[in-house]
């Protein structure tokens, strides 16, 4: 029960976050335009710059070839949940203009805007160096196996899986911080102090900047649009139950520390990834439907993260 009390004491301080967002916009001091600002500023300034200072901090080079081998396991169960999403797409007969979107958000998670903030609510600043490993495995797997899926619901149209275009997504800013953080490690090479200080408070923006953010896009959504039917029922499942599932499964067969498998839970628990919608609004295909599922998870995934938390307590 303290467990469960105490997760909800850490959720209740996003939601809050998340509320002021709503509220700010509803009040007509936040709009589209500072969203967007905040979606550049996370991606593009504060997160690569919280990878850099928070990576070199945690790790030398013997336990970042230690911790190293754990990122398998993200990379291990997007596939597997991927390869499940394609037999229930079938199964379950999802629209053929949807079947790339639905396959992308059931093995893919909100790792930064939801991911970050709770997991640092709820483990400290020592679950980052985790929550960057199975991002890095996110983003790789979404930009390549996810869009290209997401790009064949077009008619007519067709992404290559390996292009240049997946080159640019996969290396954007985050990930050339998180390889940038890295390669300091292996070099055994310290910035000087300022520029690490920099970085720091830079870092530091990503979770209130990633919250408000959340809370504009709820302002958006018409929750007279929710309407739970087979399709989104079987992405809860997906998002819910299976992602994490596999997660530990994994985790019984590739020992790594403690932390490392709870953040890998928890990032696994997370919403739909929200760069989902975005992409299916490029494509010219049902981005509302995708909208409408980064908005219900993100939901619900408040009411699963205290439960999570009490099962993965015992780990």
């Amino acid at each position: 029960m303290e467990v469960i009390l105490s997760a909800l004491q850490s959720i209740l301080g996003i939601v809050a976050m998340v509320a002021l967002g709503y509220y700010l916009t509803r009040k007509g001091l936040f709009n589209e335009d500072v969203s967007d600002l905040f979606s550049k500023l996370v991606i593009s300034v504060s997160l690569p710059a919280m990878m850099v200072s928070n990576l070199t901090a945690t790790f030398d080079r013997k336990s970042l070839y230690s911790a190293g081998k754990g990122i398998i396991i993200p990379f291990a169960s997007m596939i597997i949940c991927y390869v499940i999403a394609v037999f229930v797409a079938k199964l379950i007969k999802v629209k053929p203009e949807r079947e790339g979107i639905f396959r992308a958000m059931f093995f893919a998670s909100n790792t930064i805007f939801m991911g970050m903030p709770v997991n640092l609510a709820l483990f400290g600043e020592e679950s980052v160096p985790y929550v960057l490993f199975y991002y890095a495995a996110n983003t790789v797997l979404f930009w390549t196996i996810g869009v290209y899926g997401i790009s064949r619901d077009k008619e007519g149209y067709r992404e290559k899986i390996f292009s240049m275009n997946t080159v640019k997504r996969i290396f954007s800013p985050p990930l050339l911080g998180f390889l940038t953080g890295l390669l300091l490690i292996i070099l055994g090479m310290r910035l000087p102090i300022f520029i690490m200080d920099s970085c720091r408070y830079l870092g530091n923006l990503t979770t209130p900047l990633s919250l408000l953010f959340l809370g504009i896009t709820f302002s958006v959504i018409d929750f007279k649009d929710i309407r739970l039917d087979k399709d989104m029922a079987a992405l809860l499942l997906g998002r819910f139950v299976l992602s994490p599932l596999m997660v530990y499964i994994l985790s019984l067969l590739i020992p790594v520390p403690s932390l490392m498998v709870k953040v890998f839970i928890i990032q696994s628990a997370m919403p739909v990834i929200a760069q989902s919608a975005i992409i299916a609004k490029a494509y010219d295909i049902d981005h509302h439907y995708a909208t409408l599922m980064v908005t219900v998870t993100t939901i619900l995934s408040v009411l699963f993260i205290p439960v999570y938390m009490a099962l993965i307590n015992r780990i």
